[in-house]
């Protein structure tokens, strides 16, 4: 190691996140827990290709329902 080396540098943010984590060691597990009821899905592909053909085309201006009324 250099003597002229500072010692590395470690943000309050990041002293914060590993005191958290030390105090409540099942936190990133619950996080996990939580990322998959919400993110991590398998995702049928034969239903997500039916409802992408079963689509309607938006019209241009979505407020006039009939073409000449006013």
């Amino acid at each position: 190691m250099s003597f002229f080396r500072r010692p590395d540098y470690r943000s309050e943010t990041t002293e914060f996140i590993d005191q958290l984590k030390a105090s409540k060691p099942g936190l990133e597990q619950r996080q996990r827990e939580g990322r998959n009821l919400l993110w991590d899905k398998t995702i049928d592909r034969e239903f997500a290709a039916e409802a992408q053909a079963a689509r309607v085309a938006q019209k241009p201006y979505v407020y006039q329902t009939e073409p000449g009324l006013k």
